[in-house]
């Protein structure tokens, strides 16, 4: 496969995870409550992932290493929620805002757990971050009247459960292939909202499991099944910071279809944000053109 092929794999599922807040909000206008939306969704992301392991390469795992694998999905789950919470009050182009703030999330994770300060060039991609998100979520020109406690406390959770999740999928299971992995990750993940939420929540209402069938297989698809199976076969192939990069397509692609798709208002300060934001990204990583060689050892 061409280099630019696995680059482009990152990318389409950056801009899968774009589509969730959208379907969501559609979901909630439709009558659907959260434990409907989360738990369809890891029914059905979990059920096609596990299709998809059917034909892939396996390898036996332990009691243990199964646990671990299992247990390791729970911030997936956790993120989802969170993130789905955060839309009840939040407008989809103001709560993905919040959920990347898990970029200095990172660098705080790194601290914390491998004691690795950040780097001038960090410090600065987090301050440009920063001053696109005030940006972007209208601090400057609308004040606080667009935010809500509930949804931006649950906002900043999402990114920090996000950044769990990558930090437990970069340093469990290393040597489980990728499909496998990904498929035990989603069962925790579907296990964990199973215990939160009752599974039979999903037929209350008239007809309501035949119509959450259509928004369970969408979300699953594209937020439980799909992108963590395009990052695990594009990622391994070029650089972190490129993966960073690219998956940061999640960013446009929300707040352009929050803007088409919902009606909702994005005025051009917000626009601004939201490019500073990526700027600050990219800014991150600016050795990108040196790292992102395909690793072919």
């Amino acid at each position: 496969m061409r280099n630019w092929l696995y680059a482009l794999l990152v990318f389409t599922g950056g801009c899968f995870l774009g589509a969730l807040s959208t379907s969501v909000k559609l979901a909630y206008g439709a009558g659907f409550s959260i434990p409907q939306i989360t738990v369809s969704q890891f029914f059905y992301g979990t059920a096609l992932i596990w299709l998809v392991w059917l034909f892939s390469r396996k390898k036996r795992l332990t009691l243990k290493q199964t646990g671990v694998l299992l247990v390791s999905g729970i911030p997936m789950a956790l993120t989802g929620t969170f993130y789905y919470f955060s839309l009840q009050t939040l407008d989809a182009s103001l709560a993905i805002i919040f959920l990347f703030q898990f970029v200095w999330v990172g660098a705080l994770f790194d601290y914390v757990f491998f004691r690795r300060r950040p780097t001038g060039q960090q410090w600065g991609a987090i301050a440009v971050l920063l001053a696109g998100s005030v940006l972007a979520v209208g601090l400057l020109t609308d004040g606080v009247q667009n935010l809500s406690v509930q949804g931006t406390v649950f906002g900043l959770l999402s990114a920090f459960t996000f950044t769990s999740f990558v930090f437990v999928s970069g340093n469990v299971g290393k040597d489980v292939p990728a499909v496998q992995k990904s498929a035990v990750f989603a069962l925790g993940g579907l296990i964990f909202v199973c215990i939160v939420f009752p599974p039979f929540i999903v037929f209350e209402g008239a007809g309501a499991f035949g119509a959450i069938t259509w928004y369970g297989l969408f979300l699953g698809l594209f937020g439980v099944t799909l992108p963590p199976l395009l990052f695990a076969i594009g990622m391994p192939r070029i650089s972190t910071g490129m993966g960073t990069v690219l998956s940061a397509s999640e960013l446009p692609v929300a707040v352009v279809l929050s803007a088409v798709v919902l009606r909702e208002t994005v005025g051009p300060v917000q626009w601004l944000g939201v490019a500073v934001i990526l700027i600050g990204i990219v800014a991150g990583n600016v050795r990108l053109r040196r790292r992102c060689e395909v690793r072919t050892e």
